[in-house]
């Protein structure tokens, strides 16, 4: 019983290990979403985006900066010069010399200490000097730089969201398309498989035919070589359909060895265009308002005018308030005393620019040429624009045609395979017709598979050239 149930397991266990992952279109699509590297990479962007704008808000607010200092000086401030000095030292002797008599020695002595005294007085200890202070400053006017500063970091966020939202459509796109691309391939190898069932058939007739002796060995030779191209054609497309596979799961993110199959077919469709989501009247309009990559050039012309305006605010005043509190050691406001001891300040600072040699007058220049070519590439980008719009309206007009016109040769190709295969049991037509109305079989469904994919793949290209891919 063990050993039964333990083969069990391990049965399950394999067909487990080769199943198949069935992906839809939506599944592809929300992997792709979640894994593609080129959509992480956007999404930093937009942080850091978002961030450079959050900078850009604080230089509205003031500023608080701490700065604290250490100097040692090799010689003192000095506030009494020299020859000051040696008066106030020499005070007694010099009034005795210019009063006589009346200044007595002890008088004199008494007068010569008093002027040291206030020479000793006026020293200062300005060997080491300790000095910190925390400032304020808040802009008043900055010549409207920063109101374009912020102005150009919001353009620049709306930027990253644009270039994201582009990439994403793009992402979608490619999706689209390897996923129509694997259906088709899908399809065509069942078709494949088909016409290697007919020519295998019409092998054997041929064969049974032969030892009968109504048909020759050549011509056994020939449904030989048809069958082999069969084969040919069989292994080219699995062969296709393994290095779509491959695509579809790097797309997706997923190990590109994984066996994967789709889950959508393609149904046939009656009436050209049926069912296929036609957008009606695309405009340049619709795709002027939904492209992602003209609004990102348009973000382009936007932060170039911003930038002339930041360049000419170089020419403006700029007024700033600031205040604090400085303290020192030695004490500058109480006779350079050796202790700490500060003070608050506050006022107002003014900038004006007199001559710079042109320096502003180059840089505006420069920001309005920058301006004139953001302009001309967007410009320039809306032409192509419509011209692809039309490109792709043609192709869904040329696509539904291509269409009707394969649907009727699939009518004329069965019939004709039909009435081939009939003649020639009845003998009254040959083996080359038979093998031509085979090869017009497989090139009918070939060609209508073809039409299908490309009705879905020219409305994909017409969503992608008005922008509005989901």
């Amino acid at each position: 019983m063990r050993v039964f149930l333990s083969i069990i397991i391990s049965v399950i266990a394999i067909c487990d290990a080769n199943a198949q992952t069935a992906l839809c279109l939506d599944s592809c699509r929300a992997m792709a979403m979640r894994n593609n590297k080129m959509m992480s990479v956007e999404k930093v962007k937009r942080d850091v985006a978002h961030n450079l704008t959050k900078s850009a808000r604080t230089k509205y607010l003031p500023r608080i900066n701490a700065i604290g200092s250490y100097m040692y000086n090799s010689k003192r401030i000095e506030l009494l010069s020299n020859d000051t000095k040696q008066t106030l030292n020499n005070l007694g002797t010099l009034a005795a010399g210019m009063m006589g008599p009346a200044v007595n020695e002890q008088m004199a002595a008494m007068l010569n200490g008093m002027g040291g005294q206030i020479v000793d007085a006026f020293a200062t200890n300005t060997h080491n000097i300790y000095a910190g202070a925390v400032m304020l400053s808040q802009p008043l006017f900055m010549g409207g730089s920063i109101i374009a500063l912020n102005k150009m970091a919001d353009i620049n966020e709306e930027m990253a969201q644009n270039t994201a939202e582009g990439v994403r459509q793009n992402l979608v796109y490619q999706v689209d398309k390897a996923y129509w691309t694997l259906v088709s391939l899908k399809q065509k190898k069942q078709l494949a498989e088909s016409y290697r069932k007919l020519v295998g058939k019409f092998n054997d007739d041929v064969s049974k035919m032969i030892q009968e002796g109504v048909a020759t060995r050549a011509d056994g030779l020939n449904i030989s070589v048809r069958l082999n191209e069969a084969d040919m054609t069989l292994t080219q497309v699995d062969n296709g359909l393994s290095l779509a596979k491959m695509y579809l799961c790097q797309l997706c993110g997923l190990d590109i060895d994984e066996d994967i199959d789709v889950t959508d077919s393609i149904p046939n469709i009656d009436d050209a265009g049926t069912g296929i989501g036609n957008i009606s009247n695309p405009s340049i309009e619709t795709a002027n308002a939904n492209r992602p990559e003209l609004k990102a050039l348009g973000n382009a012309c936007q932060l170039a005018r911003q930038a002339t305006n930041v360049a000419k605010a170089g020419n403006l005043p700029q007024v700033m308030l600031i205040g604090g509190y400085t303290i020192t050691n030695p004490n500058v406001y109480n006779g350079f005393d050796n202790k700490f001891s500060g003070a608050w300040s506050v006022g107002v600072v003014m900038r004006i620019p007199v001559w710079n040699w042109g320096d502003v007058a180059y840089k505006t220049r420069a920001a309005k040429g920058a301006a004139t070519i953001a302009t001309l590439e967007l410009d320039d980008a809306r032409e192509k624009v419509e011209l692809q719009l039309n490109q792709s309206s043609f192709k869904i007009s040329e696509a539904k045609k291509r269409l009707a016109t394969a649907q009727n040769n699939i009518k004329l190709a069965d019939e004709n395979l039909r009435c081939a295969n009939l003649g020639y049991k009845e003998g009254v037509t040959g083996m080359t017709t038979v093998m031509e109305a085979q090869t017009a079989w497989l090139k009918a469904h070939s060609q209508m598979i073809d039409a299908e994919i490309d009705i879905r793949l020219s409305e994909l290209g017409l969503q992608k050239a008005l922008g509005t891919i989901k």
